[in-house]
């Protein structure tokens, strides 16, 4: 900054990240987020590295919070924000200078509109040595940002999602997604997810059928790889259509799991 020129004035809004034994990528995310008047970061009471150090160099609203799921997380994170306007970050995510932009154009133009209640972001992943920008990662529009006073949680862990009272619109630019360290990590989180998942389906009342074993994982590969041309993604593409795929198979494999040691005998 040269001499005599004022900073850039930061935005009125919290920022929301969780955290839990994230120390090689936190400060990553936290550094991208200099625009923001408020960074709140929530670290997983089962942490074990050094998170809540990192966060606590950023912010003053660090806490240390007991995981109960993804939903109750992200409440607990927004209940914690101080300001009307919330945006929601993941650890493995940075928020670039253009998105910072368009957040910076929002609040000159939008945000005082009363009628205007969120807006959703685009994600762009980076996976297998690229970024993936077709199959079922990209686009990848989320609402993010929003008024908090309108916004509820809605869904099922591990994929709640919030919805908000009034026009929702959209930001140009992406925000980057760093999701897995390496394919070992993506079908470590597939088992995780899909427990969550299989356990959704038990809640709801969803009773296994054979059919959703057999036509499922197939239609969602073809979906991803065919539908919204994952192939175009080179090998990568093809890698992360067969992933997701096996995430569907197991999801309902796991569902006639729970069913059948439910009824088994002792």
């Amino acid at each position: 900054m040269s001499e005599g020129e004022k900073p850039m004035q930061r935005l009125p809004l919290s920022v929301c990240v969780l955290t839990c034994n994230d120390e090689a990528i936190l400060a990553r995310c936290l550094a991208s987020l200099d625009f923001a008047d408020e960074i709140v970061v929530v670290v997983d009471a089962k942490s074990r590295d050094g998170s809540e150090k990192i966060a606590r160099e950023y912010t003053e609203r660090a806490f240390v919070h007991a995981y109960r799921g993804d939903i109750e997380q992200k409440s607990f994170a927004v209940e914690c924000a101080t300001r009307d306007w919330v945006l929601i970050v993941d650890s493995d995510e940075v928020v670039t200078p253009e998105l910072a932009g368009m957040l910076r154009s929002f609040f000159e133009r939008e945000a005082r509109n009363d009628m205007v209640a969120g807006a959703e972001i685009n994600r762009l992943t980076y996976h297998l040595g690229r970024w993936l920008r077709h199959g079922d990662f990209f686009p990848d529009w989320t609402l993010r940002l929003f008024r908090k006073a309108t916004a509820s949680w809605v869904g099922q862990n591990p994929h709640g999602r919030i919805e908000v009272t009034g026009r929702v619109t959209r930001l140009d630019g992406v925000l980057e997604h760093y999701s897995y360290r390496d394919l070992a990590d993506q079908v470590e989180r597939i088992q995780r997810f899909s427990d969550a998942a299989a356990a959704a389906l038990v809640a709801q009342g969803k009773r296994f059928a054979l059919r959703d074993l057999v036509l499922r994982p197939p239609a969602r590969f073809a979906r991803a790889y065919l539908l919204k041309q994952g192939f175009r993604d080179g090998l990568p593409g093809f890698i992360v259509a067969a992933a997701t795929a096996f995430h569907v198979f197991l999801k309902y494999a796991k569902l006639w799991e729970r069913e059948r040691k439910g009824s088994a005998a002792p």
